[in-house]
């Protein structure tokens, strides 16, 4: 009787000691609003050719899929922007493709009040003619398809402007389309010669 009673107070003060725990569940950092830095900066080695960065304006739908992170940026979107472009610049393995909304072209302060000063700090930190002007929608079914095989990293900020997103395909730094053209033409001119 004895032990029974001294396992039912064990398993009891086991039980209750459990719940009273915070959640034993640790988050991650990209969880954490001011961590989202970290966790590109620590992304970043591991991301390359046809892996994608995307900044986002507040409305942007979360993504299910698994090939997709998502992280919060809370610092202005301009500023993530530049963040952002700068770890790219910096880094030794990748460049960016920079694409935009085509539909951000369209957009005037008539009817979207505020974009003019956007458009221009956006200026400030991409030079347009390094941006690629695709619609919305076509982007977004780039990223649903490039997902299936590739990580997407999406950086959603408190913006609250529409067609506002840019999107960064990687690609090899060290390695370009010309110098794949000369190795091609180097395997099949080695295989013709056999």
């Amino acid at each position: 009787m004895n032990k029974l009673i001294v396992l039912y107070c064990l398993f009891t003060n086991l039980f209750l000691s459990s719940c009273l725990q915070k959640d034993p569940v640790v988050t991650g950092q990209a969880s954490r609003p001011d961590n989202w830095q970290t966790v590109l900066q620590e992304k970043l080695p591991l991301l390359g050719h046809r892996n994608w960065i995307v900044i986002t304006d507040m409305a942007y739908p979360l993504q299910a899929k698994e090939g997709i992170t998502t992280l919060y940026a809370s610092e202005p979107y301009t500023e993530v922007l530049g963040t952002v472009k700068n770890m790219l610049d910096n880094s030794m393995h990748v460049y960016a493709h920079t694409y935009q909304d085509k539909e951000l072209s369209f957009l005037e302060e008539d009817f979207c009040p505020g974009i003019a000063g956007l458009k221009a700090e956006m200026k400030q930190v991409l030079s347009s003619s390094e941006i690629i002007n695709i619609e919305h929608d076509q982007l977004i079914a780039r990223l649903d398809s490039i997902s299936n095989l590739f990580e997407v990293v999406i950086i959603k900020t408190g913006l609250t402007k529409p067609y506002t997103s840019t999107f960064f395909e990687l690609d090899c730094k060290y390695w370009d389309n010309s110098k794949q053209s000369i190795l091609n033409g180097r395997i099949a001119d080695a295989k013709q010669s056999k």
